[in-house]
């Protein structure tokens, strides 16, 4: 069995997509479709971890990064040729073989996920053929007495056994190596002036992706820059980091693809527009940010602007109206989370 542990990426792009899938198709349920979500996102974790890349498939994928309703299919993954359905669930009952096999008679493999009820971690318990579930239903039948047991059989097979229905091969470990997630603030390494860009997604690294035709190897990152996000229609601040790449994709702001190994945290990644607070401050006012002077980033507090200005108007803004600004070191500020 394997624990999983959902990230805040993962748990928001699950809720995300639940809640895009039953608003936009009236289908299915947010909190089944999430804990669903969930489910797959910790077989795709143990897939990525232990089975060749070439030889599996899950059919959610770009759906759950662009936080997209789900493309119906009757599976939620291909392996080895066999299509495998995930089912999720707190109650072990739904794991019983006449209950699994009731529900979905028709993939070849069922994966069985185990979740905590605040939803922190799942549980992988193990796999089972359908058509083993099928002998056991017909058994269970045809022998088991009117008297209700004590013991109930899951017919559940370790997970690691699913790695013998394909060929030799040894451990695989293809995890993702980048250290980025969506949201950093990032620079393109060994440019003397840099721009800031800001981390969209993180492409899985068996996708190849094509910058100006040729195949890049390793993993991929897709930036764009705060000036693209501004100019959007709605306040990309205030969007969670994971949906970002759903924002950019519906509003068709354009992105940019990066190999990970040519990005940088960006040691000051403060740009106009960011809301702040200086650490040091015990009860700390916002401030916003105007520019940057000679490595320093300039703030005026949010209390002094009395209207709405867009990130590239702020410094003639804060000029015509004789607003004060303070300068600050970059290690002294923190960004204002999102709620």
């Amino acid at each position: 069995m394997y624990r999983y542990r959902p990230d805040e990426i993962d748990r928001e792009r699950a809720h995300y997509q639940a809640l895009k899938q039953v608003t936009e198709t009236g289908r299915g349920d947010v909190d089944v479709n999430r804990i669903g979500n969930l489910g797959e996102l910790a077989f795709e974790t143990f897939c990525r971890e232990y089975l060749p890349v070439e030889m599996w498939h899950w059919e959610n994928d770009e759906a759950m990064r662009f936080c997209n309703p789900e493309s119906f299919s009757s599976h939620d993954f291909e392996i080895f040729g066999y299509t495998v359905d995930v089912k999720t669930s707190r109650d072990v009952s739904a794991f019983l073989p006449t209950s699994l096999y009731d529900a979905d008679p028709d993939d070849d493999i069922i994966v069985m996920a185990w979740h905590r009820d605040n939803e922190d971690a799942l549980m992988l318990l193990g796999w089972v053929r359908t058509r083993t579930l099928e002998s056991k239903v017909t058994a269970e039948a045809e022998y088991d007495g009117d008297s209700p047991s004590k013991l109930d059989h899951l017919s559940v097979r370790p997970m690691n056994e699913l790695i013998d229905l394909g060929p030799n091969t040894a451990h695989m470990n293809q995890r993702p190596s980048s250290p980025f997630v969506p949201g950093d603030r990032v620079i393109k390494a060994g440019e003397d002036e840099p721009s800031v860009g800001v981390v969209i997604d993180v492409l899985p690294p068996e996708h190849e992706a094509n910058i100006m035709g040729q195949t890049m190897e390793g993993e991929a990152i897709q930036v764009t820059f705060p000036s693209r996000l501004d100019a959007g229609p709605g306040d990309w601040r205030t969007i969670h980091p994971a949906k970002l790449a759903s924002y950019c994709d519906d509003q068709d702001i354009k992105c940019y693809t990066y190999k990970h190994t040519n990005l940088d945290v960006a040691p000051n990644p403060y740009v106009a527009g960011d809301r702040v607070i200086k650490t040091s401050h015990d009860d700390p006012d916002v401030a916003i940010v105007i520019g940057q002077h000679n490595g320093d980033v300039r703030v005026a507090y949010e209390g002094q602007l009395e209207d709405e200005v867009s990130p590239d108007e702020l410094p003639d803004y804060c000029d015509s109206n004789a607003l004060s600004l303070y300068s600050y070191t970059a290690d002294e500020l923190a960004f204002v989370g999102v709620e």
